[in-house]
């Protein structure tokens, strides 16, 4: 889908090229990241790809054509461009800020607002209640959400993501990274990925272009970036916790584990304690008959309980919660800012389907380096 044939980029007065020599090739439906450190080249990059900045010299297709022979107008509106810092225009509402690409390509207007309904929802954004706002009423990971689903609004085949989730929490970043690459799976867009933080680049590629001085140091998937990285300056920016990186790389649905116990709000007290001797479990999970998580209980509850009591009247809420379409890393995290030796998992539609203990955590990353 996108080709870099030999590609450089000088700016005037500088002494060195901002890009240098750069070829690369990224197939339709990837995720590619450009990570480096600061001046590296990756955003200069990405850029040139859309022509908000023109090459010095070389090539670059975009489906097999020259973009320096395409309208740039033409060939940006054909391809989503999301940033750090947004850009939703502050004097139009959500859906006009998403409807932005759709009427420039002159969309009826009822075709421009059913895509911009279907696009709130896909992001999580419910249109009855965000569709009239203002980005000033919005919070940092909404108002990405907006942007996302503004880059998508015309369905185009590739976007350019230039740190789109470096402006956000630590938590809501996790948050939006799950919640993109769960959009990936459906639309299978070709993404240009920039980000300076080597977990985000691990987390999110299909593969990683490590970039220094303008050149490309490495390109290849995350398992060959953390197993065998191409010289030392690859090594130092991997890290050495590589065990721990590679948990970005396993999916919690992929291992959950589903033979735990778990018994109704109405269990008796005896049926709680049976579930207890079942696998010595850190905690019960209580699940409605739609199998959606009501709380959980702790072992102690259960063994210093004296009289009668049902499983509603001894649980109580449970935090350490993460769906299914996180990482292992995601579900460590979890677990440490909890402080539970345990994460419930769970679907979209909040069905538990299983747990992850710290214990089982341990023993796949044993297996995985092994």
């Amino acid at each position: 889908m996108i080709k870099l044939e030999g590609v450089w980029k000088s700016f005037p007065g500088q002494q060195n090229p901002a890009v240098k020599e750069l070829s690369m090739e990224v197939p339709a439906g990837e995720v590619c990241v450009l990570v480096g450190p600061s001046g590296c080249g990756k955003t200069t990059t990405m850029k040139m790809i859309n022509r908000l900045i023109e090459p010095t010299a070389g090539m670059i297709y975009v489906n097999g054509r020259d973009t320096a022979a395409l309208d740039p107008i033409k060939l940006r509106l054909d391809i989503g461009y999301v940033i750090q810092e947004i850009g939703l225009f502050p004097h139009m509402t959500v859906a006009e800020n998403i409807a932005t690409v759709p009427r420039e390509k002159r969309w009826p207007a009822d075709r421009i607002r059913a895509r911009v309904e279907e696009l709130l929802e896909l992001v999580g954004l419910d249109p009855g209640i965000f569709y009239h706002r203002k980005p000033a009423d919005l919070s940092g990971g909404q108002r990405q959400r907006v942007g996302v689903a503004r880059a998508l609004a015309a369905d185009p085949p590739i976007l350019l993501m230039d740190e789109p989730f470096g402006a956000v929490d630590p938590i809501t970043r996790a948050h939006l990274q799950n919640e993109f690459l769960r959009l990936q799976e459906q639309m299978h867009k070709t993404i240009i990925f920039v980000t300076h933080d080597i977990d985000e680049a691990i987390k999110m590629g299909d593969r990683i272009a490590v970039m220094r001085a303008g050149e490309l140091v490495q390109y290849d998937t995350p398992e060959r970036l953390l197993s065998a990285p191409a010289d030392d300056f690859v090594s130092t920016l991997v890290g050495r916790n590589r065990s721990i990186k590679r948990l970005h790389l396993i999916k919690v649905r992929d291992v959950v584990r589903s033979d735990v116990p778990v018994v109704r709000p109405g269990s008796s007290l005896e049926e709680v304690k049976s579930a207890l001797q079942v696998c010595n479990p850190p905690v019960i999970m209580v699940a409605d008959k739609q199998n959606r998580l009501q709380g959980v209980i702790s072992p102690d509850e259960v063994l210093y309980r004296d009289r009668a009591a049902s499983a509603a009247e001894m649980l109580h809420t449970v935090e350490s919660v993460i769906e299914e379409g996180a990482t292992l890393n995601d579900a460590l995290s979890t677990m440490l800012n909890c402080g539970e030796r345990y994460v419930a998992v769970l679907n979209k539609r909040r069905e538990l389907q299983g747990v992850i203990t710290f214990s089982y955590l341990l023993e796949l990353m044993k297996e995985d380096a092994a």
